[in-house]
This record gives C-alpha cells, structure tokens and sequence, in this order.
C-alpha cells in the first residue's frame, strides 16, 4: 500500500509512519490528494499543462544549476516536455497518459538539496505566472511532494537518509 505523500517509493504504512509519525501520517492520508483538481476548472487544461512544462523547462535549461543536469541527460527536448506534460496531465486531470517511471532516470543524477530547491523555485514561479492562485497552489502541492519523494528515494539509493523538506 502507498500513501499519498509517498507516490513513487511505494513505501508501506508502517515505514510511512516511522518516517513521519502518527499525526503527520493521517493528516497526510486524510487530505484530498488533489485539492483545487477540478477538471471543470476552465484554467486548467492540456494547453495550459503543455505551457507550464514547455515554460518551466526554458527557464531550467538556462538555469545556472540544474540546466546543466538536464541538459547533460536530455537529447531530445521536445520528446522530454510531451513525456512530461503527460506526466502532469495525468497527475491533475486523470488522464492516464503517463506510464513510466519518474524515480527512476532521477536515481543516477547528482542530484543535492540544492537542485530540489531551484527545481521547485522555478517551477512555483512558472505556476504562479500561468494559473490562479488556487490552482498554482495545487501544482505547488504536489510538486513539493514529488521533489521530497525524490529526494528520499534518491538518498535510500545512496544509503542515506532524508526527510521531507518541502511538503510538511
């Protein structure tokens, strides 16, 4: 079983619990997954999601920090940003478009805490300049998530141990 702050590591409820503790476990288990998904939202459509990711990828291409991680990895930019359109579209509308992996092409890349960060300032800026308040922070929320499960599932690869530190 999978707990919903957990998406990609697939971690079971008693580690969940260890990780977290009781209360944070059923708070997280408790709240909507997708609060502000509304597919009736008439922000919130394939061309904006295309337009988040194709806008967020710009900006992290030319980042001082992360564009030359994803830039020494991606070869071919535009199968990249479909593949995560489909990523979010089926995240925040259901489609089911996505069927891969994300956790793994992230576990061989030097990837720190400060690569996390950027990834998640740039993204919460491009939300914010696409969306509305409530849907961007619904992005945010989830984006917040799967950075921690990232993170955690990266250092378990490397024998360490992290904590969430953008989704609590």
């Amino acid at each position: 079983m999978r707990c919903a702050a957990c998406p990609f590591l697939g971690c079971c409820i008693a580690r969940c619990l260890a990780r977290k503790g009781r209360a944070a476990y059923i708070r997280v288990m408790t709240e909507p997954a997708n609060p502000a998904f509304h597919s009736f939202h008439p922000d919130l459509t394939e061309a904006n999601i295309a337009r988040l990711v194709a806008t967020f990828y710009g900006r992290a291409r030319e980042d001082s920090l992360i564009g030359p991680v994803f830039n020494a990895q991606v070869k071919d930019w535009d199968h990249h940003i479909a593949q995560i359109s489909d990523f979010w579209s089926s995240m925040v509308l259901r489609t089911g478009r996505y069927n891969g992996r994300p956790m793994r092409p992230h576990l061989m890349l030097p990837l720190k805490g400060e690569h996390f960060d950027r990834w998640l300032a740039l993204f919460e800026t491009t939300a914010r300049e696409i969306f509305e308040n409530d849907l961007a922070e619904a992005f945010i929320i989830r984006a917040r998530r799967i950075a921690d499960s990232f993170e955690m599932g990266i250092a378990a690869t490397r024998g360490e141990i992290a904590n969430p530190r953008h989704s609590v």
